[in-house]
């Protein structure tokens, strides 16, 4: 019997390609606007989210909600409803990243509880991971990337794709910087190779520093797709 070799991997792509085109027609028709969050563990991407909304809801009038990514727990998506933000827990059980399916089923549990139709902004917080997430889109109108200045300069040369992925750059607790050895002058020379058209924004999402910056321009790419 002659071998035959099946490429797994590709026919889960393909799959997770035809539900995001489902998910992105679905997003357009309701006018909902969707950011893939995404970073390492610990970078700071719930308090980001948190903050982003309060401005967003505040100055812009804009809804938020948020689909929570994580191996296990319920932690960030109890903290992401005590701000009043409509949320989703998907627990993974070990994948390392969100996958269509998964978006889909809880954009199902979202538009049943408080209509789809109601919501201006989703943030997708991804599974804390650099490598993973890159490889699947979930429908979204934007990836973002966020590196906290704990991690070290070199995140970005250690691994690229995820930073020539995003759509934005937020390098977040630049409060701490004074605190560490990190390079900014180096990381920005990097992302001049690897990234030069996304927009970056230095911010501390915990004392506020950066983030007007960082939510105007997102409520200027939320009009200009309405538009």
């Amino acid at each position: 019997m002659a071998e035959k070799t099946v490429a797994i991997g590709s026919s889960i792509l393909s799959r997770n390609e035809r539900i995001a085109s489902e998910l992105r027609e679905r997003f357009a028709r309701t006018g909902t606007y969707v950011v893939n969050v995404l970073s390492s563990p610990g970078s700071g991407k719930s308090s980001t989210i948190l903050a982003t909304n309060e401005i967003l809801r505040d100055r812009f009038g804009y809804r938020c909600a948020v689909i929570e990514g994580d191996i296990a727990s319920d932690v960030d998506a109890i903290k992401m409803k005590a701000a009043g933000m409509p949320a989703i827990q998907i627990n993974t059980g070990g994948l390392c990243h969100l996958e269509g399916n998964m978006i889909g089923q809880a954009i199902d549990a979202l538009d049943a509880g408080v209509g789809l139709d109601a919501i201006d902004v989703i943030f997708i917080e991804n599974v804390g991971n650099l490598v993973c997430p890159v490889d699947f889109d979930l429908g979204e109108n934007l990836s973002i990337m966020i590196l906290s200045v704990p991690e070290g300069d070199d995140k970005p040369i250690k691994y690229p794709g995820i930073f020539q992925h995003a759509g934005a750059l937020l390098l977040n607790k630049i409060d701490a910087a004074p605190a560490f050895d990190f390079d900014i002058e180096g990381y920005h020379r990097v992302l001049d190779d690897l990234n030069p058209t996304a927009p970056r924004f230095s911010v501390s999402a915990t004392k506020g520093e950066g983030m007007e910056a960082w939510a105007t321009w997102l409520a200027h790419q939320i009009e200009m797709a309405r538009a």
